[in-house]
């Protein structure tokens, strides 16, 4: 099987080096977000699909526009089966689905019509979903909204964070393409039109999202640090100074030590009440700072929560 593999992020890198590593795929080349320049040192950035085509010796495609005539004229000179897209971050174009001669499929991290749209792991895990899985379809020119091809699922584990949980989905993409490919090249599948009633879009993560107050239940705190765990993080206002959360943990019920204070603060952590519970902060970040554990902040901060 010929394939062109479009792709950005990490774990659709992963996904590109375990079909490169399959003998009878044969990738004839891969398109990426173009390289960006980073603020400091001026040091060009190439995606982590860029780094992991140019180790595989890959022929790479870095479109600015996916309707410039100079890409549209090259890549329709080339002949694969399948387009597989996993996270490219752009909508394609009518003319680049109908490119392949087999089918053009998408490798989505939710399972489909939920969560349709940027941040399907960030969703699952802001509402405390109990399952989540991948769906592959069958591209249209909309967002995830193609024919359903095949779904698999798994379970969220409360420890789950945006990292883990993504690296998890990874392994099951991994460990399902292949068969998911095979038996569309033998016609051994079927299409199932995604339900638009049951469908609900996620949003793209800001770094405005990070903020939040202690009026929240301890379970939108956790799952919103569970979310955010890789960026932006989760950061609390107290006395004009943001200061992240790194490290925490819910308590089953409320501490009436903290009744009439907003903290308490002791070498195990930084506790405060929610609007339900308790949570316990055991690492923070105090704005250009590093990361310390509750242990240094009690000897370092101590009165900057207390007093």
């Amino acid at each position: 099987m010929n394939i062109l593999f479009a792709g950005t992020p990490e774990p659709s890198a992963k996904l590109l080096q375990s079909l490169c590593n399959n003998e009878r795929i044969n990738i004839i080349g891969v398109i990426t977000k173009p390289d960006v320049a980073q603020k400091r040192g001026n040091k060009i950035k190439q995606s982590h699909v860029s780094l992991a085509a140019f180790e595989a010796n890959l022929p790479i495609f870095k479109p600015d526009d996916l309707n410039s005539a100079e890409f549209k004229e090259t890549l329709l000179k080339l002949d694969f089966d399948f387009l597989v897209v996993a996270a490219y971050g752009k909508i394609l174009p009518n003319w680049m689905l109908a490119s392949p001669k087999v089918m053009p499929i998408n490798v989505h991290y939710s399972l489909l019509p939920k969560y349709r749209g940027a941040s399907p792991i960030q969703s699952c895990l802001l509402n405390g979903d109990e399952k989540t899985g991948i769906t592959f379809i069958k591209m249209n020119n909309k967002l995830d909204e193609g024919d359903c091809i095949d779904k698999y699922e798994m379970q969220v584990r409360n420890d789950h964070n945006k990292v883990t949980l993504e690296e998890d989905l990874c392994n099951l993409a991994i460990e399902n393409i292949f068969t998911v490919l095979s038996n569309i090249n033998q016609n051994n599948f079927g299409l199932l039109k995604q339900n638009n009633e049951a469908s609900t879009y996620c949003k793209k993560i800001i770094k405005q999202d990070s903020l939040i107050n202690f009026e929240m239940s301890s379970d939108e705190i956790y799952n919103k640090f569970r979310a955010y765990y890789e960026w932006p993080g989760i950061a609390f206002e107290h006395k004009n100074t943001i200061v992240k959360i790194k490290g925490m943990y819910v308590l089953d019920k409320n501490n009436t030590c903290l009744e009439n204070e907003i903290f308490k603060f002791d070498k195990s952590g930084l506790t405060t009440k929610t609007a339900d519970k308790t949570i316990v902060i055991t690492h923070l970040q105090f704005p250009n700072k590093n990361i310390i554990s509750s242990t240094d902040a009690f000897n370092s901060y101590k009165e900057f929560f207390i007093k």
